[in-house]
């Protein structure tokens, strides 16, 4: 393994990380995991947010604190601001989509059914048909 591999972050990690993250972030108020209230108060009045119940601004703070705190030192002032919005989005679109009313027994919506696109071979014409006598 080269040097460049071995500091980077495996596979593995980067799954183990992401389940945890996915399932503390349900299960962890917000409170519990910035106990000292947000580095920079984010606010509901970004000009074209969607408004968002109090639940989901907090999900929303929580996901947008939590970036900070992992890159926070390399963005600027807009691309936090830029991230702000952007999470208020997102929260609203998983919001439609956890509103969604399903039972187990549902069948998903979609099949994986891949488009490949292959060439098509032009059916060979026959030779001419040989006179039996």
């Amino acid at each position: 393994m080269d040097d460049s591999e071995k500091s980077g972050l495996s596979r593995r990690q980067f799954a183990r990380r992401a389940a945890l993250l996915s399932a503390t972030a349900s299960l962890a108020p917000a409170a519990c995991i910035f106990p000292d209230g947000p580095a920079a108060p984010p606010s509901q009045d970004t000009p074209g947010a969607p408004k968002l119940s109090p639940e989901s601004q907090t999900e929303a703070d929580a996901r947008f604190q939590q970036i900070l705190a992992q890159s926070g030192d390399r963005l600027t002032a807009e691309d936090k601001t830029l991230l702000q919005k952007m999470n208020q989005m997102a929260q609203s679109g998983l919001d439609r989509v956890r509103a969604y009313p399903l039972q187990n027994g549902d069948a998903p919506a979609l099949y994986l059914k891949p488009l490949v696109e292959r060439e098509k071979k032009k059916p060979e014409t026959p030779a001419s048909p040989a006179k039996k006598s």
